[in-house]
């Protein structure tokens, strides 16, 4: 910007997806985490299990089946992290607080969108999804930056903060979403868990065979 400046010796290494990933979980602080899902199997998971599967060391939600597949403990405060891979037009979301019952979305205190955002069937002229619909967000509730989620077929590595009614979602080592849904103005006819206090960590299914693994949880209460 008008001053001279030099540069040397500059090098760079492009990182790869799985590099990447490894590094994210790295930078998380390990201390208090613990695995929720062994890779092998659904023990200590329940709800829709009939309609889930492990996968190459994966959950994965069957194609054309749904529902809520939720662990067997339950949280208040806590940070998750993880690592999932949609397919084209994936469709899921992270159930929070949820009760054990009912719609995540609503009944929970929210579903935090699982999505596959730009694909075209999302995209229709007139009939676009709305932004508090996109990936990361806290469904219709408050609406995540986009531009962070690797293409479909990539695995992406997420973090997920809650603490009292706030909720902070890291995808891909960027901050996409911190909210305090206390503040949000929304039905609390049809919102009915907002303000839970505690619930079970899941997976709400809708129909679409996307792919979870490497599910930490840290407690912090």
């Amino acid at each position: 910007h008008g001053g001279e400046i030099r540069w040397r010796n500059v090098f760079i290494r492009e990182i790869g997806t799985k590099e990447a990933n490894e590094i994210l979980a790295k930078g998380a602080d390990a201390k208090g985490f613990k695995s929720v899902f062994n890779g092998e199997d659904l023990t200590g998971w329940t709800g829709a299990a009939e309609n889930y599967q492990v996968v190459d060391g994966a959950i994965q939600c069957k194609k054309g089946k749904g529902g809520t597949l939720y662990t067997e403990g339950e949280y208040g405060d806590f940070i998750a992290t993880l690592e999932f891979k949609l397919p084209p037009g994936g469709n899921n979301g992270l159930a929070i607080r949820y009760p054990g019952k009912g719609n995540a979305a609503y009944d929970g205190m929210t579903e935090l969108q699982v999505l596959d955002s730009f694909h075209e069937k999302y995209q229709r002229p007139g009939k676009s999804i709305k932004p508090a619909q996109y990936h990361g967000s806290a469904y219709t509730q408050a609406a995540a930056h986009t531009g962070y989620l690797r293409k479909a077929g990539e695995w992406n590595f997420q973090k997920v903060t809650v603490k009292g009614s706030t909720i902070e979602v890291e995808l891909n080592g960027s901050t996409i979403l911190n909210t305090d849904l206390s503040k949000v103005d929304s039905d609390p006819k049809r919102f009915k868990g907002k303000n839970l206090k505690q619930g079970h960590f899941g997976f709400a299914g809708h129909n679409d065979p996307v792919s979870f693994r490497n599910i930490r949880i840290k407690k912090l209460n």
